[in-house]
């Protein structure tokens, strides 16, 4: 069974990406995986700060976060979009991941992931352009991120009362992708 690791670029409460994240995690179960859905709030990070790493090494969350992200075959990175990019609290946690851990020398979290990328927004785009830059991201950090990909526009009024999304061909889009990480992460498991 394939374990992924869902990753919410949003803190707060009720945010689009937390509520298109738990969407996406109850798909992957029906597709035969099993998901981890995580808060960023619980793992409070600093901002990336060179010194602040040399003087004291991977903050702990940060190392938490490393090893669950280590204990996952794939990856959904899910993110709002702020001023057409991903928000600071998700390329911050992205930075503090890909910091060369001294207990594991020469060991990248990324290394074998398939990654899936999802965006959330209010607006009609769905976060179209956040999801340039995380693919750029993932992928410079050794993330095989897949083709497919979700954008979910007028997140506000896209989801239905149990929490999956309320428009048929945006839940089949969804699953498209979420079926797909799946599906490269079995083969190259293989």
């Amino acid at each position: 069974m394939i374990r992924l690791l869902c990753i919410p670029g949003s803190t707060r409460t009720d945010a689009f990406s937390k509520r298109l994240a738990r969407a996406a995690c109850a798909l992957v179960g029906d597709s035969g995986g099993e998901a981890t859905c995580i808060d960023l709030r619980d793992f409070p990070l600093p901002l990336y700060d060179g010194d602040l790493e040399a003087a004291h090494g991977l903050p702990e969350p940060a190392l938490r976060l490393r090893a669950l992200l280590r204990q996952h075959d794939a990856l959904l990175v899910v993110t709002p979009e702020y001023n057409a990019s991903l928000p600071a609290v998700l390329k911050n946690a992205l930075d503090w991941l890909s910091r060369p851990d001294p207990a594991e020398p020469g060991v990248s979290a990324f290394r074998d992931k398939v990654a899936g990328v999802l965006a959330s927004s209010p607006g009609a785009l769905g976060g179209q352009r956040a999801l340039v830059h995380l693919r750029q991201v993932l992928m410079n950090l050794g993330c095989l991120v897949v083709t497919e990909q979700f954008a979910l526009g007028n997140a506000g009024s896209a989801f239905a009362p149990a929490g999956g999304l309320a428009d048929g061909k945006q839940a089949a889009a969804l699953q498209k992708v979420v079926q797909r990480v799946l599906h490269v992460a079995q083969r190259l498991r293989q």
